[in-house]
């Protein structure tokens, strides 16, 4: 008898039937066996067996109107609240249009088909399949016209500052309207979550940002302190500075704690995606700081590479730009999924299968890791 190849050695291919008793965990783990179902399934077998390591630090980007279908209540707050994403890059408009929630505005359920002209005329707004009243836009523009007159607003600040402070004032709006963990922006600003947006003008935020300028208002975002604090939380990752406990003090009678790792969990593409991964670059070629690239790629995407829909990084791809580790592509896993489907059944798989992480509060800790970058760049041939 011949020798058996190789390439026979995989899983063979023999699901149990689904029943009505399957649970999802069962449903992934058992009956996704093939094609983008066996893409999804190990992207929640990495998420779940390796990324949420104490260890690993989680930086998630966030692009494509996610928030405004419910996803930020029903997936990205019970993952924070879990300890499962440690820091954010989002576009604008998802965290304008999760700031409905957060100060009482309702979203609705439609149908794609109806005519936008018809809509128009009544005063309704369409995201695809999602309906609102036009007012909703109106009052959110003036909540936060409204908070940033505030005197601690009046300075130029890195995005994540801005968005803790109005994560406060979202809080505050919940509480008052008996609202509980509907934001994204209150619940990253309770358990202190950085979030950046890398294009701060491209959303309704920013826009009335800008017109508050027409009025003298003195907020400004610096794109710089974006770059330099995101760099810095990667390298803080790499150098087991970020989590929980770890002060960068060796103690007497400890044993000795594991090396520290960052992870990268892309929805979509786009200028987020970039700007997440532009961290290893920042630290490696442009300060000139010994690093060898991000731990763990986890992407949720529908573009493709070979029409530059996908950002420019293939988990390969990213690797010459050292992006990413070229050791740890086996830990990389791009999932060709629509986010909608995907990001819910990661959630539930994470929450079923692993227990909650300490959260590592890291906007808490902007400036320790600021001052560790430093400390490194100066010591860099590249200054």
């Amino acid at each position: 008898m011949a020798t058996r190849s190789k390439f026979l050695r995989g899983r063979k291919i023999d699901p149990a039937p689904i029943t009505s008793k399957t649970t999802l965990v069962s449903l992934v783990d058992e009956a996704f066996l093939a094609y983008n179902a066996a893409r999804l399934r190990e992207a929640c077998q990495l998420f779940t067996r390796k990324m949420l390591e104490a260890e690993v630090t989680i930086g998630l980007s966030l692009t494509g109107a996610l928030t405004p279908a419910g996803l930020g209540v029903s997936a990205l707050i019970p993952l924070i609240k879990a300890g499962f994403i440690d820091w954010i890059i989002s576009t604008g408009a998802n965290l304008y249009h999760d700031t409905h929630f957060g100060i009482g505005l309702s979203m609705h359920q439609g149908n794609a088909q109806t005519s936008d002209i018809v809509l128009r005329e009544e005063g309704v707004v369409r995201i695809y399949d999602i309906f609102f009243d036009y007012s909703v836009l109106l009052d959110t523009d003036a909540f936060f016209r409204k908070i940033i007159e505030a005197e601690e607003f009046q300075k130029p600040m890195s995005t994540a500052e801005f968005h803790y402070l109005c994560g406060r004032y979202v809080h505050e709006r919940e509480r008052k309207l008996g609202l509980k963990d509907r934001s994204l922006l209150a619940v990253a600003y309770e358990y202190a979550v950085p979030i950046y947006t890398s294009s701060p003008g491209d959303s309704s935020i920013g826009m009335n940002v800008a017109a508050k300028a027409l009025q003298g208002n003195k907020l400004a975002f610096d794109p710089s302190l974006d770059v330099n604090e995101t760099a810095a939380i990667v390298l803080a990752a790499k150098r087991n500075a970020g989590n929980p406990g770890n002060t960068g003090k060796k103690n007497s009678g400890q044993r000795k704690r594991k090396p520290g790792q960052s992870a990268v969990f892309i929805l979509g593409g786009g200028s987020p995606k970039n700007f997440l991964l532009q961290t290893e670059p920042q630290i490696q070629e442009v300060l000139g700081i010994d690093e060898r690239g991000h731990d763990y790629f986890l992407q949720v995407t529908d573009a493709r590479p070979d029409t530059g829909g996908l950002s420019g990084a293939t988990p390969g791809e990213a690797v010459s730009w050292g992006k990413v580790d070229p050791d740890r592509l086996p830990d990389a896993v791009v999932c060709y999924v629509d986010s909608t489907v995907a990001l819910p059944i990661i959630t539930a798989y994470a929450l079923a299968q692993h227990a909650p992480r300490e959260p590592k509060r890291l906007y808490e800790r902007r400036d320790e890791f600021m001052a560790l970058l430093l400390a490194e760049y100066k010591k860099s041939k590249r200054r």
